[in-house]
């Protein structure tokens, strides 16, 4: 997905933080545009609407989660990576609920954050055409017949345990929230403590190691992400 045709907004009021993004990501080929304030980055979208968008949640003229939601509502589908403080969970699953694709914590290395862009490029394309076979790694989720397979030996998942392995899947890279799996899975009244013991269920069939999880990561505070395909 890189190259100088896929252009990204970074949306941060500080000038060290927005000069870091701009020397890192055009060395990754992309091309970047700045905008230091919420007003500005409304404009540079309706100029022109960029590939993905770069958005600090702490703006000083409207705060990065408003933002978000109004070109939500737009039915703005642009890509969006939040960056935020390590200590605002909240404040990401907030963002995360409201339609942001990812989010790094600062300080961040901009390999991460490429990372991060890549795979939310790439699910938006994958949104659009989603391939029967889910592969990576050792791991396989045909999603039409409904098989589970590590290292090639077909695994058997309980009913919920096969639902919350689709909708990783399906959104793989991607963290999900608890509360959007629960969703998906159960309904939004469901606790979040079913989602931790089918987890944990999931884990130990599907993971050689279940402490020490190679598929299926925990987001502290946030959610859980499926490793991105092969």
């Amino acid at each position: 997905m890189t190259g100088s045709a896929v252009k990204i907004l970074v949306v941060d009021d500080e000038p060290p933080i927005r000069k870091l993004l701009r020397v890192g990501l055009t060395a990754q080929g992309y091309e970047v545009q700045e905008a230091p304030n919420a007003a500005i980055a409304r404009q540079s979208v309706a100029d022109g609407r960029p590939d993905l968008i770069v958005l600090d949640l702490g703006l000083p003229d409207t705060p990065g989660h408003d933002l978000l939601q109004e070109w939500r509502d737009e039915g703005l589908s642009i890509p969006v990576v939040i960056l935020s403080s390590r200590t605002d969970e909240a404040g990401i699953v907030k963002a995360l609920e409201s339609g942001a694709d990812d989010y790094v914590t600062k300080p961040f290395g901009i390999n991460e954050l490429g990372a991060r862009i890549r795979v939310a490029l790439r699910h938006r394309l994958q949104q659009q055409g989603e391939k029967a076979i889910f592969q990576t790694g050792g791991l396989s989720v045909d999603l039409v017949k409904r098989i589970v397979k590590v290292d090639g030996e077909e695994i058997k998942l309980s009913p919920k345990e096969y639902d919350i392995l689709r909708v990783l899947a399906q959104h793989a890279g991607k963290v999900l929230t608890h509360q959007f799996l629960l969703k998906q899975v159960w309904g939004p009244a469901a606790d979040v403590q079913y989602l931790r013991v089918y987890i944990r269920q999931l884990r130990q069939k599907i993971e050689q190691s279940p402490d020490q999880p190679h598929y299926i990561t925990t987001e502290t505070g946030v959610g859980y992400r499926l490793r991105e395909p092969d």
